[in-house]
């Protein structure tokens, strides 16, 4: 096979991964860029348990990692990005450059962007909620890295909580800020998130505020009817609008919409369910590939519902949450996609070249 009939995934999470995999067992040589120094994605650098299982991360991961570093078709690189491409589609000349500013040209034939989302920062548009001021306003990520040492405790004492709240649709569904979507996982993390705390803390009250709780296909049974009925985790239909510090404690202000009056709740740790945003690979990789967005700048396909990996520019196909707020399953199902259709694409090309 010529250079131009590898497939280039940029991405080496859950999506990534399993379009790598994929591409390379139907016998097509793969080159996966991924930025850094480990494979594996948001999941296994963050999160403790994968939704809705609660299966160990780089256990579960385990074979999808290591069957990638192991296979003979990928040419893995890590700590390294791409800068520049020119060409077209079956002919594409990127530019990859590695931690040390070392630059490479290299010729694919077709493209799998994979480059997964970012969490919204929740003090950057609003300090309604303490997060940069009080050591026990935490997110969902940070609540993950506590899982994976096996404890919850307040960051202000180090002891642990005995009132736990969680607040809904941080950085999702919000106008004003301009994230218009929903983040699809925040609802059922949180609810995953409530049944960890409450497996290692049976005597702690946990809390969800939420304006709609939103739990796609089995989620509704796996996680919220079990988190209500097993655990006793209570869901509060509300808008908070303001955390504040009163004595060692926190006290969330807000509606509960239910009663539809104001209420008053004093929290010893509260964590925000903040969603996903277009990451900034993702956004690189838009200019860089000149791939167009769609309106809320994520990576735009051309043929959804009935297509949802197929981008605008031939060649260039896309999986995971580069194209919107996406669960792990639904990563792993696109980048299967985006393989099929990477390597459809290089057959057609090379059945018209003859």
């Amino acid at each position: 096979m010529s250079a131009t009939d590898r497939i280039l995934v940029v991405g080496a999470g859950p999506a990534g991964i399993e379009a790598a995999r994929g591409a390379a067992d139907m016998g097509q040589p793969v080159l996966l860029v991924e930025a850094k120094a480990e494979i594996g994605g948001t999941p296994y650098e963050h999160y403790a348990t994968l939704t809705p299982h609660l299966h160990e991360t780089h256990e579960a991961m385990a074979a999808m990692v290591e069957g990638i570093k192991n296979h003979p078709l990928i040419d893995l690189r890590t700590n390294t990005r791409v800068v520049d491409s020119a060409g077209e589609g079956g002919q594409f000349r990127v530019t990859l450059e590695n931690a040390a500013g070392e630059r490479q040209t290299e010729e694919v034939g077709a493209v799998v962007i994979a480059t997964g989302f970012q969490h919204f920062d929740p003090g950057r548009e609003t300090q309604l909620y303490g997060y940069y001021e009080y050591d026990d306003v935490i997110t969902l990520v940070d609540a993950e890295h506590m899982f994976k040492q096996g404890q919850v405790v307040r960051p202000s004492t180090g002891k642990p909580p005995e009132r736990v709240a969680f607040i809904q649709c941080v950085g999702s569904r919000d106008r004003q800020i301009g994230n218009q979507w929903c983040s699809k996982v925040c609802c059922g993390i949180a609810s995953k998130q409530s049944i960890e705390i409450k497996r290692m803390l049976p005597d702690a009250k946990v809390f969800i505020f939420y304006i709609d709780m939103r739990m796609y296909g089995f989620w509704e049974d796996q996680l919220y009817w079990k988190a209500q009925e097993e655990y006793k985790v209570n869901y509060i239909r509300g808008i908070v609008t303001e955390v504040i510090k009163k004595g060692d404690k926190l006290l969330i202000k807000g509606e509960d919409t239910t009663m539809g009056r104001p209420m008053e709740v004093l929290m010893d740790m509260v964590i925000l369910s903040v969603g996903m945003e277009p990451s900034a690979g993702t956004r690189q990789m838009a200019e860089i590939f000149n791939i167009p967005k769609e309106s809320h700048g994520y990576l735009a396909t051309q043929g959804e519902p009935l297509d949802t990996v197929t981008t605008k520019v031939p060649g260039i196909f896309v999986a995971g949450a580069a194209a919107g707020p996406k669960d792990i399953e639904d990563s792993v199902s696109m980048g299967g996609a985006a393989a099929i259709k990477a390597v459809s694409y290089l057959k057609r090309l090379n059945r018209s070249a003859v």
